[in-house]
């Protein structure tokens, strides 16, 4: 069976009502789809990989719980199981190994994505076109701004992806401005 962003989008709704979460569900989906087109993958499939990672999250946020019950109810609802490896691999504390392309690189956005918004959103503009890898890096050195993630999670998934630090961080950053408006972080006009 074929399902469709709308069909991940509904159903992200109906676990999701915190509108945090909903944006970052969007952000990491916005990030998967940029990687999908720069390795030539699926790049629905990749984007509702990324858009599903976390719907289970607000309804059960114990580790004993999420992934392992969102990723129930998308096997029941006949999701692949290659999508579903991926989410159970997001998490590192689930055992289950990073393998695939697709594995690898939701969990090298996933806490990524959300950093990068963050660190947008703290600017005076709080715009993402006044963020640069470096202010990133900078930022990811403060280890009392935006505590919830994990520094080991963004380095790690850098380090699995194989890819340069500077390269990843600008091409989540690039990734999260085409979707700007939909992710809140086109930034306001600052007085001088």
């Amino acid at each position: 069976m074929k399902f469709t962003r709308a069909d991940a989008w509904n159903l992200l709704n109906e676990y999701t009502k915190n509108p945090s979460l909903i944006k970052h569900a969007l952000a990491v989906e916005a990030s998967m789809q940029a990687y999908a087109k720069k390795f030539g993958e699926d790049v629905e499939k990749w984007g509702i990989t990324g858009l599903l990672h976390d719907f289970d999250y607000e309804q059960y946020p114990s580790a004993q719980d999420h992934p392992f019950k969102g990723c129930d109810i998308l096997r029941e609802l006949g999701y692949p199981e290659d999508m579903i490896h991926a989410i159970l691999g997001h998490a590192e504390y689930s055992g289950v190994k990073r393998e695939s392309l697709l594995d690898k690189t939701l969990f090298a956005v996933d806490e990524l994505s959300g950093f990068v918004t963050a660190v947008a959103l703290v600017r005076p503009s709080k715009s993402i076109f006044d963020v640069d890898a470096k202010a990133v890096k900078k930022k990811l050195k403060d280890k009392a701004f935006a505590k919830g993630v994990s520094r080991d999670d963004v380095y790690k998934g850098i380090e699995e992806l194989q890819v340069d630090m500077d390269e990843h961080i600008q091409f989540v950053i690039d990734a999260l401005a085409e979707k700007a408006d939909e992710l809140g972080i086109r930034g306001v006009t600052v007085e001088a």
